[in-house]
């Protein structure tokens, strides 16, 4: 069949086949900036173009209903190097993070303005109600309207920072920002060359058995068939797909194909073709006989005497010793505390213990898990979206049994992160059949398989045991954490330690204890998620608290105020609270909490006058909550930059780190141009390249902007006394006269070097060589960010129905380096809690398969579900541990949330809710109980 269409004004006739879409069809034609974000199911609208003025998902549409029609995508949207207003509108508003679904959006945005210049708050909603984003959390886009149709500017929605800086806290584009809007080649897909095999993985059906035997012959004969990875021909080596520093406090658990299965979607083989059709179907061929064992899908089951051992391993395989017992199932362990909290129950005028329950939540980025490999020169190179590349290194490293010097991991650019792609879970066995065929390797998760077989959110059983005095003094507070790893065991003590070391140092209390335990099951693999156990601790221990605080008629705010950590305060309880080894104590630098609370309650307060809905069953309640998180690890961490200043006296900064769209490049530019005296747009950034850059962690604990912000200043100040000696020379006078002015000039008031002329003379014959310096951050204390959340819901008693009216955060992140990014930032992460406490969940039958692995049976929040009214400040705190950089800004936002609405569904019912997510029947069930 021939079909004939315009394409953003170039006419296209061409042959199509049977059962193709549209999506394909242009993904044929090298238009990247439509993108598969579900499976083709028209849930995600990633893939929207406009068709003939309407906004439509292209993986909805036949080539027949595009025959002698008009095209548009983000492609033919800007004119040259002109970009279109939408397209510079969403830059400045700040809406640019993963930019995966970026040109979607801006597509919605442009359909709309079309038809409707001046579009109200529900037709905005109702334009962009297709387009799904976990990053942003879609407040920005009413404020990039707002620039488009009114004129307005960026700092008409967020203020500047540090008036006396230049480049940090200022206003200014992300720097790939133009790339993402221009849809140019980005992200892994985008890389990929045309004869790439793919890869299909064959999964177990069984959530617990030994393969007894496996004939790939049938597959391996069709043609076309490139390799068959089963376990008989896998690595032997043992490891842990655990993103994290060596040596890891997860087990080594997992090879890349193992002989026995232990959750439904277990490797069974990989089957690498010429394409993903013949991939499958090859994968079906393969007979496997299996001897099924007994299963146990839940922490009570895993612990009984008669339950299966889940993995008969060698502990002495492990880098370090985290407490496990896998004969038990018990995959880690920790308990300590500080004080004696038995006595501080014993001297309490009231003690309460409640339990809490927080299920598997999936990440959802937009991206799914994608990997491509393929050798060069004798090397294996690979481009993956991943958080750690230099982990992933190392782990391939193991399992290849080859140097790391002929390991090459490029991380490209990452379609949402979240901590769902820090481990090294697919390119590993991407990169074993890379290696071994030596042809290209492309291995791409469908939505279904990024639900199921990626990582989750950990399900979290918290204790918690609190005691306070008469008036209203802690005297004891301990946290019990119960944690099901599922069938492998990454992250499996970091995660509830973390849900212990980012609450329980928010109050001065002297008696303090926790005690962990993480469990082998049947079930699915959790892992990282932004938060890492926070969002389930801090949820448990407000409600335990404002329970506590109502049985002796306590005003709730007051309690909190007199019992919070504030500047100069020891924190003790971090020796505690380590990753797998001693933590590190360390004083409080500084603590924004007063100034969070003095916006925030003003507008809470305010609140008590919003009119009472007509609907006499709606009743309305308000909810605060507080948070802490961490900026990295100190001790653990590590970071590394390096300066070269190039011929024309601007610079290129290498950096290991890995933006996840967050912006974390952007920091490190603006870092070093702040030091250097020049503007972000003379600094560029090459960055998480394993060849190029120097050593990096990645990015995960929150630690980009102040490990690898830091590393950049470090490598910039060195820079700086590299510019300030060699001018020195130069100019025939003593360094210490000389200083750094604004624009690039070094010298003295009198006389002055451009960095231009600079360069030329080092760079010279005679001169003292091209300008390079190195800086590699690594610290024993790191600042601790603050922030205060309130909501204000209305819950209706007869559907059990509850919104989220109004939402206001207000976070202490130091000094904002990058103000809308970092607002940004938080918008994303409060909706994604939204949608944890409301309705996200994955659910699972009685033998441990996956119920609703797709958007329709598992919603995320949309556009729609934006709270009416909803803020975010940042209050300027300075910390004195380090210049410029400020504190860590993503992850904590997500902490608030569900203990601020859980709260305030409690104050409008008087009921308590004490587990995710907060569902109709689940708030009728309460009422009933009450």
């Amino acid at each position: 069949m021939k079909i004939a269409f315009t394409l953003n004004g170039t006419p296209h006739t061409i042959n199509v086949s049977a059962g193709q879409k549209v999506l394909g069809i242009l993904k044929e034609l090298r238009i990247r900036s439509v993108r598969r974000g579900c499976d083709e199911e028209g849930k995600c609208g990633n893939c929207s173009i406009i068709l003939d003025g309407q906004l439509v998902n292209s993986c909805m549409l036949i080539p027949s209903q595009i025959d002698g029609k008009n095209i548009t995508t983000i492609e033919g949207l800007s004119k040259g190097r002109e970009l279109h207003k939408i397209q510079q509108a969403f830059i400045d508003a700040g809406l640019v993070q993963c930019g995966y679904c970026t040109p979607a959006q801006m597509l919605a945005a442009k359909a709309l303005l079309d038809v409707v210049p001046n579009p109200t708050r529900e037709q905005i909603q109702d334009a962009f109600s297709g387009v799904l984003c976990r990053c942003t959390g879609y407040r920005q886009i009413y404020n990039a309207i707002d620039m488009v149709t009114q004129g307005k500017r960026a700092e008409d929605f967020t203020p500047e920072y540090k008036q006396d800086y230049r480049v940090v806290g200022k206003l200014t584009p992300k720097i790939d920002a133009e790339q993402l809007v221009r849809a140019e080649e980005s992200f892994v897909e985008d890389y990929v060359a045309p004869d790439a095999l793919h890869l299909y993985i064959l999964r177990s059906p069984h959530p617990h058995a030994e393969i007894v035997s496996i004939d790939s012959r049938d597959a391996e004969r069709l043609p076309g068939v490139e390799y068959v990875l089963t376990h008989e021909n896998s690595p032997k080596t043992w490891y842990t797909q655990a993103g994290q520093t060596f040596p890891e406090p997860s087990p080594y658990d997992q090879q890349v194909i193992g002989s026995k299965m232990r959750f439904i979607g277990d490797r069974v083989a990989a089957v690498a073709a010429t394409s993903y059709e013949l991939a499958r179907y090859a994968a079906e061929k393969i007979r496997v006989e299996y001897a099924v064992l007994p299963a146990v899908f839940s922490i009570e089951d895993t612990v009984k005497e008669d339950a299966p051992v889940i993995h008969d391993r060698d502990l002495s395989l492990d880098p370090i010793d985290i407490g496990g017992d896998p004969q038990h199932n018990i995959v880690a362990r920790n308990s300590g505390g500080i004080g004696d909290v038995e006595q501080g129950f014993k001297e309490a005028a009231a003690v309460i213990e409640r339990s809490f329950y927080a299920p598997h939540i999936q990440h959802t980025p937009m991206e799914p898990h994608t990997a491509y490999a393929y050798m060069k020169n004798g090397r294996l190179i690979v481009h993956s979206s991943v958080q750690t590349p230099y982990h992933v290194r190392r782990i391939l490293s193991n399992i290849l049994e080859i140097d790391e010097n002929n390991i090459r991991v490029i991380k490209e650019k990452v379609g949402g992160g979240f901590g769902a792609k820090q481990d090294c879970s697919v390119e590993d066995v991407v990169a074993v059949i890379a290696y071994r065929t030596g042809k290209p390797v492309y291995l791409r998760y469908s939505r279904k398989e990024e639900f199921i077989f990626s990582r989750t959110r950990r399900p979290l059983y918290n204790t918690v045991k609190a005691g306070i005095s008469k008036d209203g003094r802690l005297t004891a507070l301990k946290l019990t954490t119960k944690a099901d790893s599922g069938a492998y065991g990454p992250h499996c003590l970091t995660v509830p330690m973390n849900g212990c070391s980012k609450t329980l140092p928010m109050f001065t209390c002297a008696n303090m204890a926790y005690d962990v335990t993480s469990y082998y099951t049947n079930n699915i693999v959790p892992g990282a998620y932004q938060g890492y156990g926070v969002p389930q601790a801090n949820f448990a221990i407000h409600l335990t608290l404002a329970e506590l605080a109502q049985q002796l008629g306590l005003d709730f705010e007051e309690f909190i105020q007199k019992n919070l950590v504030y500047t100069g305060y020891q924190l003790d309880i971090l020796k505690q609270l380590g990753e797998g080894k001693e933590g590190l104590a360390q004083k409080i630098s500084s603590c924004g909490f007063p100034e969070c609370f003095e916006k925030g309650f003003a507008r809470y307060h305010g609140w008590e006058n919003a009119p009472k809905s007509p609907d006499e069953d709606l009743r309305q309640g308000k909810g605060f909550a507080v948070m802490m998180q961490g900026s990295g690890i100190p001790g653990i961490d590590a970071a590394n930059a390096v300066v070269r200043m190039v011929g024309d006296g601007t610079f290129i900064l290498q950096i290991g780190g890995a933006d996840l769209g967050t912006g974390e490049d952007t920091v490190a530019a603006k870092v070093a141009a702040e030091e250097l005296g020049v503007s972000q747009e003379q600094v560029t950034v090459l960055a998480a390249d394993t060849d190029v850059c120097p050593f990096d962690k990645g990015s995960y604990a929150s630690s980009g902007t102040f490990f690898t912000g830091n590393a950049a200043y470090v490598a910039a100040h060195k820079m700086r006394k590299l510019i300030v000696d060699a001018a020195a020379e130069i100019l025939n006078t003593a360094a210490d006269e000389l200083q750094i002015f604004p624009g690039g000039k070094v010298g003295t008031a009198s006389r002055q070097l451009s960095y231009k002329e600079l360069a030329y003379a080092t760079q010279s014959g005679s001169g003292c060589g091209q300008l390079i310096a190195s800086g590699a951050f690594t610290t024993d204390r790191a600042p601790i960010p603050y922030a205060a959340h309130f909501a204000q819901v209305s819950v209706n008693r007869r559907t059990g129905m509850v919104t989220v009216d109004k939402y206001y955060a207000v976070h202490d992140c130091g000094v904002p380096i990058n103000p809308d990014l970092a607002k940004g930032q938080v918008y994303g992460a409060i909706m994604k809690t939204i949608g944890h406490s409301f309705y996200e969940a994955l659910e699972f039958d009685a033998h441990g398969r996956c119920l609703n692995a797709n958007y329709t049976g598992y919603p995320i929040p949309g556009i729609e579900d934006l709270p009416e009214e909803f803020d975010v400040d940042l209050v300027e705190i300075h910390d004195p541990i380090t210049p410029y950089v400020g504190k860590s800004i993503s992850e904590i936002a997500c902490n608030g949330a569900s203990a601020c609405i859980a709260l305030a569904i409690n104050q409008a019912l008087g009921i308590w809710l004490r587990e995710w997510p907060f569902r109709p029947e689940k708030v009728l069930a309460a009422l009933e109980q009450r």
